[in-house]
């Protein structure tokens, strides 16, 4: 097996996790890192044996096999238009953006390139979510509630909307796609915000967010977020259908109809392992197992930005609505 090169762009925590991933992949190499802090580049480079490049041109031009985008989500856009204009494979972190028409512009661009595509929603990776969909197979869905309920991260731009997109783009975006894998497509949300951001400085986004959500199956939901706590205290769905719930997250799906009650139970880990080893097969031709290329993330993005208008405006909003 010949040795599959990729390029990290981004040397943050999101990317050091890919690192240590892909490192323990048979056959794949770390082979080059950039990033805009030089010294944060270096560090990760160090721990994998991998060269530092100066800048994404220069990255590119060290002809890796794949890259990965973990950069934070105001800085999508050049990144990508420059690794589709090489022609390579890229593996792009969540939030794709903090706007839809830099989404929409690089899936257009995905398109024509006939570009390989990952985005980094591992949720749909874990056995956990496995389960739940075979579980749910020829029964329709009647109610879905999500949440994210967590604490602000740590990091200077997370706090402020139009760096991140707020919580429910950054944050929730992984409910709001589980919600879409297991109920289908959502026609319509109302949403409403608190107005009054986390005690972090700088903050501008909204501490708390509600909303309903209306799916074409006939489906309701709902999803509460919040980045108030000082832990993450709960991420994840609750779905009913006839005779049958199920409470999902990323540890553990309980499973309870009329005979009783069952629990399985996994790692984050093997959803992060799951979609790094989907989109390395995948670059090596060996097999599609590719969940989330960029269109369909493009629809979860195109969700949450509904959401998060809808708590602005305080009215409902169509996802379709986010393209005007």
């Amino acid at each position: 097996m010949s040795t599959t090169k990729i390029g990290l762009i981004g040397a943050g925590g999101v990317a050091a996790r890919h690192a240590r991933v892909l490192s323990g992949l048979p056959g794949v190499q770390v082979s080059g890192v950039t990033d805009v802090v030089p010294e944060a580049a270096r560090r990760l480079a160090d721990e994998h044996g991998a060269q530092v490049y100066a800048d994404t041109a220069a990255l590119l031009d060290s002809a890796p096999d794949a890259v990965y985008l973990c950069v934070p989500p105001f800085a999508h856009g050049d990144t990508e238009r420059a690794v589709i204009a090489a022609g390579l494979p890229m593996f792009v972190e969540k939030p794709i953006a903090v706007d839809h028409g830099t989404a929409a512009e690089i899936a257009a661009l995905v398109e024509t390139g006939k570009v390989l595509t990952a985005v980094g929603h591992h949720w749909r990776y874990l056995p956990v979510v496995e389960r739940a969909r075979e579980v749910l197979a020829g029964r329709p869905v009647r109610l879905i509630t999500g949440s994210w309920l967590d604490k602000t991260p740590p990091v200077a731009w997370w706090p402020i909307g139009g760096r991140s997109g707020g919580p429910v783009v950054e944050q929730a975006a992984h409910v709001l796609d589980l919600a879409r894998h297991l109920a289908g497509e959502v026609d319509e949300v109302a949403a409403y915000g608190n107005g009054t951001p986390p005690a972090v400085e700088g903050a501008d986004v909204d501490g708390a967010t509600t909303a309903i959500l209306r799916f074409a199956s006939g489906a309701v939901g709902t999803l509460a977020a919040t980045c108030v706590l000082g832990w993450k205290h709960r991420a994840g769905l609750e779905v009913y259908a006839d005779g049958l719930a199920l409470s999902l997250t990323e540890t553990e799906l309980v499973i309870r109809d009329g005979d009783g009650v069952e629990t399985v139970r996994c790692e984050p880990t093997d959803g992060h392992v799951g979609v790094d080893r989907a989109f390395v097969r995948a670059v090596r031709g060996e097999e599609d197992d590719i969940r989330v290329p960029y269109a369909e993330a493009l629809r979860t993005h195109e969700l949450a930005l509904a959401v998060a208008l809808s708590a602005a405006e305080g009215r409902a909003v169509t996802p379709g609505a986010v393209r005007a």
